[in-house]
């Protein structure tokens, strides 16, 4: 039986390398979601993946999201990769691009998910959604992210609260704290540092965690690193 994941996050880094991950996988038929995905060119060899200009900042997410789910009966797997990291002291943030980070990083993920889980829940699914050790309770914050780190410590929070309400079901929700990967975003987070993880290696872990680990947790927030800068 053909199975259905979309990655929502798909442009760049990250969430590029999960859709070619996914892609090598026929029986996936695999959804690639972005505000702009720069390298579509790069799955035209693979049948199995279709792209999808698609922005969580959107006033029309919902009838976006809609027309893109109106030929797609059921979802098996959903990757929240998305991220919008402002790095600026907590004075001088504007009202604007504190509502971006929460929009791209929380708001905009719930808003999709109460299109998603519908789709869901007749057959069950994962739903696996990506946030920072910035957002893991306990360990070193760096100034200059505070709208960036609060923001995906409430989508961990969001995580625990989904696994609570849909116990009863065949979903499963849980939450990669990631630490440091070599992407344009830590680059904008920590300029000149060098990670110890790359992004296809990353993707790698979160695919296989996507496919597999979702029949033995629900609602686990679990950190992902070898280091935080």
């Amino acid at each position: 039986m053909m199975r259905s994941a979309i990655v929502i996050g798909a442009s760049k880094g990250i969430g590029a390398e999960l859709v070619s991950l996914l892609a090598q996988d026929p029986s996936i038929q695999v959804h690639a979601l972005a505000r702009k995905i720069e390298s579509e060119n790069k799955w035209e060899a693979y049948k199995n993946v279709q792209v999808h200009n698609f922005d969580l900042q959107s006033e029309n997410l919902t009838a976006e999201l809609q027309s893109i789910l109106s030929n797609i009966s059921t979802v098996d797997y959903v990757i929240n990769n998305a991220g919008y990291l402002v790095n600026k002291p907590f004075l001088e943030l504007s009202r604007e691009e504190i509502l971006d980070s929460y929009n791209v990083n929380v708001l905009g993920v719930m808003s999709a998910l109460q299109l998603l889980i519908p789709k869901m829940l007749p057959m069950g699914g994962h739903v696996v959604n990506i946030s920072s050790m910035g957002a893991f309770q306990g360990t070193v914050k760096f100034a200059g992210l505070s709208t960036y780190s609060s923001s995906k410590a409430a989508l961990t929070n969001l995580t625990e609260m989904l696994a609570e309400e849909f116990k009863n079901t065949s979903l499963k929700f849980n939450c990669l704290c990631l630490g440091a990967v070599q992407t344009e975003m830590l680059a904008k987070a920590f300029p000149g540092y060098l990670a110890p993880v790359t992004a296809p290696e990353m993707a790698e872990y979160i695919v296989d965690f996507t496919l597999k680990q979702w029949k033995w947790m629900n609602g686990k927030i679990i950190p992902v690193s070898l280091s935080t800068p």
